[in-house]
């Protein structure tokens, strides 16, 4: 496989969770814990992209590498773009966006989602099966459908494919699977370059998924099933419990 960076964007001013990258997960900064489980990866280079210095700091006691970027970004996505920028990275480099608060996510999905990149995809990502019926009609649970060579064709909040027949009879049909997108990428420098060029697309703004500005612009994305599960992240104080029980538990 061909190398790849790893960019991990981390914002102090959260509106869920203010302070959360800095936040102590059984003697370890969520941030720390997010990198070392990057490093475990076979990355060749991971950054912390931040506006904030206090991160920074942290990033740097423990020897990590760090990327200041403006405090002015719309997404986590323009942000990793400055990054890539200020590395000097090449049109051809592969970027895996590693979200800041997974601070349990296994090495083995930041691997695949980066083998995924070729010279006919330059933007790919995983999805899971959704296995609890409820989940296909919670909107915060992202579906993806892609076609018989693994190219996503939408992504919704919305319960899709739709089934027409058992849906409107209150049943879930058998035969049929749902897959839950997982929020991570992998993209090359040019295509990263290219998605912040474009204007929020209409469905993008309608649905509040990113990933679909790219799929507006006739952009392919690759996905496949991630090869392990990722445990939930931390979005909010109430998550940090989960996390410590399973690091607890895993020790």
């Amino acid at each position: 496989m061909a190398g790849f960076k790893v960019i991990i964007p981390a914002r102090y001013e959260s509106e869920r969770f203010p302070g959360k990258p800095l936040i102590d997960l059984d003697g370890k900064s969520m941030i720390r814990r997010v990198y070392e489980q990057a490093s475990n990866s076979d990355a060749d280079g991971v950054y912390v992209a931040t506006d904030d210095e206090r991160i920074a700091g942290e990033v740097e006691s423990f020897g990590g590498r760090v990327v200041m970027t403006r405090r002015d970004h719309p997404s986590g996505t323009d942000r990793i773009f400055e990054a890539a920028s200020r590395i000097g990275l090449g049109d051809d480099d592969i970027i895996v966006n590693v979200q800041g608060d997974e601070p349990l996510i296994p090495p083995s999905v930041i691997n695949k989602v980066a083998e995924m990149i070729d010279s006919n995809v330059q933007m790919s990502t995983l999805c899971e099966l959704i296995i609890d019926p409820k989940e296909v009609f919670d909107p915060n649970v992202v579906k993806v459908v892609s076609d018989t060579h693994g190219i996503a064709l939408y992504f919704s909040r919305a319960p899709i494919p739709w089934s027409r027949d058992h849906f409107g009879a209150g049943s879930i049909p058998k035969g049929i699977s749902w897959y839950r997108h997982l929020g991570i990428y992998a993209y090359t420098a040019a295509m990263l370059a290219r998605f912040v060029s474009w204007d929020p697309a209409p469905m993008e703004q309608a649905e509040k998924l990113e990933q679909l500005r790219a799929l507006s612009n006739g952009e392919k994305i690759k996905i496949a099933v991630s090869p392990d599960k990722i445990p939930p992240g931390i979005d909010v104080p109430g998550d940090v419990e989960r996390t410590l029980k399973v690091l607890k538990e895993g020790a």
